[in-house]
């Protein structure tokens, strides 16, 4: 089963469509590598109705966990494997198109969609050699400093901008 059918036969989309799920990642992006997880952040705006509606639907899945943070707005977080493919679930108690995951993966987007595949093969080579999604994207990119910061300076940059730092590579 390819992840986009394990999304649909799992049902996250549809049961936490009240929180506005998206799917995000690796994933979505194409830059997959072994052991990368279905990741969907959501607006928990209600926390404890957030977790009762996972914890109902999928406690019994296979690796199953549910946390929230202490820290960053308490967001909640929910792991289980279902149809072979790990998820993660995320959820912010600010709407998604603020969260830093959802950003991050719209710059991410934006710049693969520009991209002539030089930037997406050489994230692909750092991710298949360990590396997670933003630090890839930063190194490939010469952005010094915290690469999920770096990333989120990118996010209101125009098209131009993008393509010349991609033109840069």
């Amino acid at each position: 089963m390819d992840y986009e059918a394990a999304i649909e036969s799992s049902g996250v989309l549809e049961l936490l469509r009240a929180f506005d799920p998206r799917v995000v990642g690796t994933l979505p992006l194409g830059l997959a590598v072994s052991g990368s997880d279905v990741d969907v952040v959501c607006h928990a705006f209600d926390p404890v109705g957030f977790a009762e509606t996972i914890w109902r639907r999928y406690h019994s899945c296979a690796d199953f966990l549910i946390y929230q943070w202490t820290s960053g707005g308490r967001p909640l977080v929910a792991r289980f494997v279902w149809g072979g493919w790990p998820f993660e679930i995320f959820g912010a108690q600010r709407p998604v198109d603020e969260q830093p995951g959802w950003l991050h993966f719209e710059i991410e987007r934006r710049l693969l969609a520009l991209d002539d595949g030089r930037l997406r093969s050489a994230v692909a080579r750092l991710r298949s050699q360990g590396a997670k999604t933003e630090p890839a994207f930063a190194a490939v990119l010469e952005i010094a400093g915290d690469p999920y910061l770096g990333l989120l300076d990118l996010v209101h940059e125009t098209d131009h901008q993008l393509r010349d730092r991609l033109n840069g590579l």
